[in-house]
């Protein structure tokens, strides 16, 4: 009897073991995960399903990974294989152009076989490099080299991605290269003309570089020469180099001083039989009436050592010119970003490093195209979907806001950066000796009656929190906290998560933001839509009138009746009516040169009649094309331009801040699938905030709570199987 049951453990033993491993053997082969994720980060997105289901052409990825690498990196592989694989699944619905390879590649001197020779040939030639990363073995920290990149082939164009270190975007940047990469062959096919690519370079630089540090220089043409001729074979033959001496010709001197160019001038130097004389360097890029200047040549200030030039790295050449053609011909959605009014710039000044919007302007331009617009020059083209207004300072004439009405009408949307205050720095030193900050003085600038007009009204205040960011002082100023009241910290619950791009934005940080109040009578009026995005939270107020942003001279209200919560940003959705409806339309002035006003004067009485026109203007009526109801447009409304400084938001684009500004971007040109596939990234999940009370029941709870519970679960237990026991013997008692 005894050995029966055992024979029969053994037996349910060796089929339990052997489905265990049928079991596995299916899991290597056949392809099945399930994401039990909140924002299904494990899962392929709706935008990548999308565009892999588009492709037209092959599509190949190679991808190389040094094998057997050390915890977090090998789960990184893992994740790619799987994530590549999804995409090859998903694409063999619709057809068979996407296809990837895994290549085990070791970096030099750990593999010498023929295979790992050519593998690493192969990865060098797509510029693919090894990095070196940090690993424990046996109890000691040990750096190595790995390779862990890959490169996305589609016709003649390569994509590279050349450093895959963790997991965390992958798919976004997978899915936004494949995309571009897409576009861009249909937009160099479409193309009706070459892009011309041309060096400016004066030789008379010849002689002075190599006492300069520039001895690359007299090679710089060449070189050039041979980059374009690399890319022209993967661009479908459309671009043309040419290289032009200004210093043989006036007229090229000209044109390059038009294109802004840098220019040299030196002194002589007899020792070296070098005569004084100038030079210009650069390289211009055009198509069409489209034109693009790149700096060959950059100039650096350094302490004690002085002034140094350096030529561009030769090796980054081709990236700089791929870069460069893919904006040129407009691969990537125009958006247009009003230039003039006072508006902060998309580029940094040497002095405003930390507060330039760089960080934005590249995070933007990685799928996306700036257009500026100087609407006291031009009208908005009718090609941009949407229209981005920065920190505007200076007036708009009736006929400019007619100008972004109309923009509207037409069913394009607006991104309005609007401050109520202009900060004005002290104007002399002395101020400073007497701790005297900046001066704010209200803005009014003509667009605050336009987005009242469409039910959104910008208060002239500051809202400040007590829950806010913390700044920490250093020791020798006496430790401890500043509270930086007027840098308000948005917690989840004030974020508003019904759009799907917000549902992944947990937390955000505002920075000198004005409230906007909704004109409920306007909204309702125009059958619009108004969705609050954020908040600040119950713990604010607002600082109006005399503005002191000084920490130290900065106190909350004693009462908490004064504090309430304060809309920060708004989406306005729907079909706007015309702030110029019922309204004589605005006609543009030109303010005449006073020069041509002499030369008129000038002109005699049988001149004069000899100019006039046959038909007098005056008597000509004109009707400029007018729409009073547009069609569905948005507008998003966030009422502070420090929002998208480089102080807020991050050079990778990786923080809450930069995910919900770029995720605004893409839902106003409707790339709703984008942002989601962002935000999904998006790793910021704070603790919902807690009272004191219940912070000592939880802690109290995990502390003696979960112990008392294990203990009465054992207590159960045995009570249990001792009731279990005497039921057993008063059974065989009976018998």
């Amino acid at each position: 009897m005894i050995a029966t049951n055992r024979s029969g453990k053994y037996i349910k033993f060796m089929i339990y073991l052997i489905i265990i491993v049928l079991v596995n053997i299916v899991s290597t082969t056949l392809f099945l995960r399930v994401d039990l994720t909140g924002n299904k980060i494990y899962s392929l997105s709706d935008a990548s399903k999308k565009v892999v289901a588009t492709l037209s052409e092959p599509l190949t990825i190679n991808v190389f990974f040094t094998k057997n690498l050390p915890a977090p990196y090998n789960n990184t592989e893992q994740y790619l294989h799987d994530l590549l694989e999804e995409y090859a699944i998903y694409a063999s619905k619709y057809h068979n152009y996407f296809n990837y390879r895994f290549y085990d590649i070791s970096p030099d001197g750990e593999d010498l076989t023929e295979s790992g020779n050519e593998y690493r040939e192969l990865a060098g030639n797509y510029g693919i490099t090894p990095v070196q990363i940090r690993a424990i073995e046996r109890d000691e920290i040990k750096f190595k080299n790995a390779y862990m990149g890959l490169v996305i082939i589609h016709g003649d164009i390569i994509e590279k991605i050349p450093t895959i270190t963790s997991t965390e975007g992958l798919e976004y940047n997978l899915t936004t290269s494949i995309q571009k990469m897409n576009n861009k062959i249909s937009a160099l096919l479409a193309l009706d003309k070459k892009i011309n690519i041309t060096l400016y370079l004066s030789s008379s630089m010849k002689q002075v570089a190599p006492f300069m540090g520039l001895a690359d220089l007299p090679a710089l043409p060449e070189k050039i020469e041979k980059a374009v001729e690399k890319l022209n074979r993967k661009n479908y033959g459309k671009l043309e180099y040419q290289y032009l001496d200004p210093s043989t010709d006036p007229n090229l001197m000209e044109e390059a001083n038009r294109q802004g160019l840098m220019s040299l001038k030196w002194p002589a130097v007899p020792k070296r039989n070098i005569e004084p004389g100038s030079g210009i360097i650069g390289l211009v890029m055009k198509y069409g009436k489209k034109t693009i200047d790149i700096q060959l040549l950059s100039m650096f200030q350094f302490p004690l050592i002085g002034t140094r030039y350096e030529l561009v790295n030769m090796e980054d050449l081709d990236d700089i010119l791929n870069e460069n053609i893919e904006t040129l011909i407009d691969i990537n959605e125009s958006i247009g970003f009003l230039s003039d009014h006072g508006t902060l710039s998309l580029f940094n000044s040497p002095q405003d490093q930390t507060e330039g919007l760089s960080n934005f302007n590249s995070l933007i331009s990685q799928n996306y195209s700036f257009k500026q617009v100087n609407l006291k020059e031009e009208n908005i083209p009718e090609s941009l979907n949407s229209l981005l207004i920065v920190g505007p300072t200076e007036n708009f004439t009736d006929y400019e806001l007619y100008q972004i009405d109309q923009f509207l009408m037409r069913g394009k949307n607006l991104a309005i950066f609007a401050d109520s205050f202009q900060e004005v720095m002290p104007q002399n030193n002395q101020t400073f000796a007497f701790n005297q900050g900046p001066t704010y003085l209200p803005l009014n600038t003509g667009l605050e009656k336009l987005l009242h007009h469409y039910g959104i009204q910008i208060k002239q205040s500051f809202v400040l929190d007590e829950n806010c960011y913390k700044q920490v002082k250093p020791p020798q100023f006496g430790g401890g906290e500043t509270p930086i009241y007027f840098a308000p910290i948005i917690q989840q619950e004030n974020i508003n998560s019904d759009l799907p791009f917000m549902k992944s934005i947990k937390g955000l940080v505002a920075f000198k933001i004005s409230p906007i109040e909704l004109m409920d009578d306007q909204i309702k009026a125009h059958n619009l839509t108004a969705t609050k995005l954020f908040s600040s939270s119950e713990k604010s107020w607002e600082m109006k009138d005399r503005i002191n942003l000084d920490p130290r001279f900065i106190r909350p209200p004693r009462s908490d009746e004064a504090n309430e919560s304060f809309p920060l940003a708004y989406l306005i959705e729907g079909e706007f009516q015309s702030f110029f409806d019922g309204k004589p339309l605005p006609v543009k002035t030109v303010e005449q040169d006073i020069e041509e006003e002499k030369d008129i004067e000038k002109i005699g009485p049988e001149d004069a009649d000899e100019e006039k026109p046959e038909i007098d203007p005056s008597t000509v009526e004109g009707k400029a094309r007018f729409v009073s109801k547009g069609k569905s447009a948005k507008i998003f409304v966030l009422a502070s331009s420090e929002m998208i400084k480089n102080n807020i938001i991050d050079e990778e684009g990786k923080g809450p801040n930069a995910t919900f500004i770029l995720n605004a971007i893409d839902y106003l040109n409707g790339r709703d699938d984008i942002a989601v596939m962002r935000s999904k990234e998006q790793r910021l999940n704070p603790l919902f905030e807690t009272d004191a009370l219940t912070k000592s029941i939880i802690k109290t709870f995990n502390i003696a709570g979960l112990p008392i519970l294990v203990a009465l679960f054992g207590l159960f237990i045995w009570f249990k199987r001792h009731g279990r026991k005497k039921q057993i013997q008063m059974i065989f008692q009976k018998n």
